[in-house]
């Protein structure tokens, strides 16, 4: 039987709608809306900077806005959290190495699990840190200040952004294998413990490089190392600690895109390659590199071992120590 023209333009008008409600056929692209890239910290913080660089990206390569959402406090935490809790399926996040590796081991009741809770898109980018002392610190290599710390055991004082930060870590893994005594001064941010160093109220510190490169070329800090694999190109004269005397002892400061763990692994790979795109534009890897940062993107499964591989490491020297958060 011949269906009426109506029926058959009816049909035909209906049959996309149907194959798309179809399991196993087309789906909808995503993102369907706007989506939010929470950063657990504030606006101007490199975080926040490598964020925005991808937020710009992602908006002209998917289609759609990426709006920074800055939820700064508990030194990055209270952000990711509110990304893997995440369930509306348009939230992202950017997040640092405490938060991602070592707040676990820091906070016994951390309210999500970095492992099971979020999905690793890619390492965004990765700075080394540099080991400065004030000038009245007897000291002109790493070697003379362990010996001037050993000499003055408790006497010594150093800053960080808080426990369990990429800063503090650094120094406590020397003062462990040097067998250091020195008193930890946490502070809100390197600003404050820059000014502080400079003051003389505090003897060293390890901080990036482009935060306190300024103060070196004047004489109101000493640099004595780096932690990065081989010298950096902001201070070629700078050894590393390796070369310093301390093997095995690199480290970096890193800051990576995630998302909720819920987050299909389709689109988490589509993030991870756009990324690699937006953060290879010339005029952001120079913006990043003048802060300190070099752009390390990579795959999720990349990422995936990194991290673990980072909480491992960290993980086992805060349990060993007995390091805890500050209250």
């Amino acid at each position: 039987m011949e269906l009426p023209r109506r029926a058959l333009l009816a049909l035909g008008a209906a049959a996309p709608a149907a194959l798309a409600a179809t399991p196993g056929r087309a789906q909808a692209a995503w993102p369907e809306r706007p989506v939010r890239v929470i950063v657990p910290f504030p606006p101007g913080s490199t975080p926040d900077t490598a964020a925005r660089a991808a937020a710009n990206h992602f908006a002209t390569a998917f289609g759609q806005p990426f709006v920074v959402e800055n939820r700064p406090g508990a030194g990055g935490t209270i952000g990711t959290d509110a990304v893997a809790k995440a369930t509306d399926g348009h939230t992202i996040g950017v997040s640092i190495n405490a938060p991602l590796s070592t707040a676990k081991a820091l906070y016994p009741n951390l309210p999500y699990d970095p492992a099971k809770d979020l999905a690793p898109v890619s390492l965004l980018v990765r700075g080394a840190q540099m080991l400065v002392t004030h000038p009245s610190v007897p000291a002109t290599d790493l070697a003379g200040f362990i010996a001037h710390a050993k000499a003055n055991p408790g006497k010594l004082s150093y800053g960080s952004v808080g426990s369990g930060s990429g800063a503090h870590l650094a120094m406590v893994d020397l003062m462990s294998r040097a067998g250091l005594d020195m008193v930890h001064v946490p502070y809100r941010g390197f600003p404050q413990a820059t000014l502080d160093l400079v003051a003389g109220r505090i003897e060293a510190m390890f901080v990036i490089s482009a935060g306190i490169l300024p103060q070196v070329q004047s004489g109101q800090a000493h640099a004595l190392a780096v932690t990065a694999e081989s010298r950096i190109p902001q201070a070629p004269s700078v050894p590393t600690l390796a070369e310093a005397g301390v093997p095995d002892a690199a480290s970096y400061a890193w800051i990576g895109l995630v998302a909720p763990a819920s987050m299909p692994p389709a689109q988490v790979a589509r993030l991870a390659e756009e990324a690699k795109r937006g953060l290879g534009d010339a005029q952001t890897r120079a913006a990043l590199e003048r802060a300190g940062f070099e752009v390390v993107t990579g795959t999720p499964a990349e990422f995936a071992r990194f991290i673990a591989a980072e909480s491992d490491r960290w993980g086992s020297l805060i349990t060993r120590l007995g390091i805890k958060a500050e209250a």
